[in-house]
């Protein structure tokens, strides 16, 4: 699933292809992955727009051209690609985006979870990422550590419920935890003041070499390194990694040096 270093990836891609360019052509390939506009609606509104700046916040990829802002989510399998409009169309690209003889962008999803929005000035923005929390990369820990506080559910769960922080998916909300050494089912409204910090700083030390890569890298000091291995163990202490059912999400975790969670702690077995 694309996260928050997956997008902000896509986000450059939007950048240094599109930025400051004329969309030519809007090929809907598939009207299905577009919410609240027709294939007509969304070639009308954008064909001849420049693209004039990027912005992302949380999972939410926005393009801007001065007037309306196309909005872009990645759901489980969204991708979003450079090309060239020679180049032919893979299956699962369902929108391309012509802007010169020798670029276009194509949105391409296999599962169409998500897809493709059009805001048509700054009020439709606001109304589109209205129940998104804080993004995870700029938050301060302030309203970070008030944020965990506020909510009883396990600290898993509240990492990567979007309205509480944008941007923290699976992958990333066990790295987290696991630098952290708190056990995902621990809630979050239990963690002290310590850990709260800590797990505020980790989150930083996590996304950024994140974002640089462009993804969750699977790097052999990080958990997401071996959490997919045969027979996965804990690049820290060696522990043999448990995998469980926390907020509905397969969660990957070390019982040797992620703690004991407060509270009750129970976690199913996935």
């Amino acid at each position: 699933m694309p996260e928050l270093p997956d997008v902000e990836g896509f986000r450059e891609v939007l950048r240094s292809c599109a930025q400051g360019r004329v969309i030519r052509r809007v090929d809907v390939r598939d009207p299905g992955v577009l919410h609240g506009v027709s294939a007509r609606g969304l070639r009308d509104a954008l064909e001849g727009r420049r693209i004039t700046g990027t912005r992302r916040h949380g999972k939410w990829l926005l393009a801007r051209t001065g007037g309306p802002t196309l909005a872009l989510h990645f759901g489980m399998t969204g991708l979003l690609l450079r090309a060239h409009p020679d180049d032919p169309p893979e299956p699962h690209d369902r929108v391309l985006f012509t802007l010169a003889r020798d670029r276009q962008l194509r949105y391409r999803d296999q599962r169409k979870l998500q897809g493709l929005w059009l805001a048509h000035d700054d009020s439709d923005v606001v109304r589109l990422l209205a129940h998104q929390g804080p993004d995870a990369l700029t938050v301060d820990r302030a309203e970070f550590e008030t944020a965990l506080a506020a909510h009883r559910g396990h600290v898993k769960a509240v990492l990567i419920d979007q309205s509480v922080l944008a941007g923290l998916g699976n992958l990333l909300a066990d790295e987290i935890l696991w630098r952290a050494r708190l056990r995902p089912a621990t809630p979050a409204n239990t963690l002290t003041e310590p850990e709260r910090r800590r797990l505020y700083t980790q989150m930083r030390r996590t996304l950024r070499p994140a974002v640089t890569a462009g993804r969750v890298p699977p790097r052999p000091g990080w958990l997401t390194g071996h959490r997919d291995s045969p027979d996965p163990h804990c690049p820290r202490c060696g522990t043999a990694l448990r995998r469980s059912r926390v907020g509905g999400r397969t969660t990957v975790w070390c019982p040797g040096c992620q703690g004991q969670a407060n509270g009750d702690g129970k976690e199913g077995e996935a």
